[in-house]
């Protein structure tokens, strides 16, 4: 799962989400766009907006509220990202961090690439 746009992921987005797959992200953490943020259940990139936010309205009503249960995000290690990537893909290594992200970052430049190896 890739995100497809920068922000902070929320657990509203998540809790969608981790039906999909697991998670390498917590709700807070800042993501960019290109980023990967959790494994697809299936073998293909599944981009995502995991910043999406719950939409506020002045109606409420009892119990639409619902609790939300995440699972803890799997914690990488620099050799467990390593063996992880794919040949499209970098580990990005910081002081604080350890992300795993796509070489080509946008959903566009992605597609372009792979219509140029396609096709020559």
């Amino acid at each position: 799962m890739i995100a497809s746009e920068p922000g902070v992921a929320t657990a509203y987005a998540m809790d969608n989400l981790q039906q999909r797959g697991t998670l390498f992200v917590p709700p807070g953490d800042p993501v960019y766009e290109g980023q990967i943020v959790g494994e697809h259940c299936r073998d293909n990139d599944l981009p995502v907006n995991i910043c999406r936010e719950k939409k506020l309205t002045n109606m409420r009503a009892a119990g639409s509220d619902k609790n939300i249960l995440l699972k803890p995000p799997r914690e990488l290690t620099l050799e467990i990202a390593l063996e992880y990537i794919a040949e499209d893909e970098l580990v990005e290594v910081t002081p604080s961090s350890l992300r795993l992200r796509k070489r080509l970052l946008t959903e566009t430049e992605r597609k372009r690439h792979q219509r140029r190896a396609e096709t020559g």
